[in-house]
């Protein structure tokens, strides 16, 4: 199973994505599961830099991938409601996955974001 967390500041603001795991939808380097979560992170990660002109820290890895954003004071107001959208897109499409093919195979979840 994919496991998606959702790492939040106590307000709310969705700092880092983490997907771990692989789905088990079918055979490994098959899974359109693993694909699309792949997919979903690393598209991400290129909106942040080409849209709201930021590095994000990311980590990819055979059965690991993260998108982690600075702290939203770092940034200045446009590229902050940026990185809000393009954060918030990625998490709605991890949990329309879930919703599509269930828990099952992904689990998205929420989780405190620590430093």
């Amino acid at each position: 199973m994919i496991t998606v967390l959702l790492m939040r500041t106590p307000s709310g603001i969705l700092r880092k994505i983490t997907a771990t795991g692989h789905a088990g939808y079918a055979k490994k380097g098959t899974d359109i599961l693993c694909a699309a979560v792949s997919v979903i992170v690393q598209t991400a990660v290129g909106g942040l830099q080409d849209v709201a002109r930021i590095q994000p820290a990311c980590i990819l890895e055979n059965g690991r991938i993260e998108c982690g954003v600075a702290a939203p004071e770092t940034l200045d107001p446009k590229a902050c409601e940026a990185v809000r959208i393009i954060m918030e897109t990625a998490a709605i499409g991890c949990q329309q996955i879930e919703l599509s093919y269930g828990s099952r195979y992904i689990c998205v979840r929420d989780a405190a974001y620590t430093e």
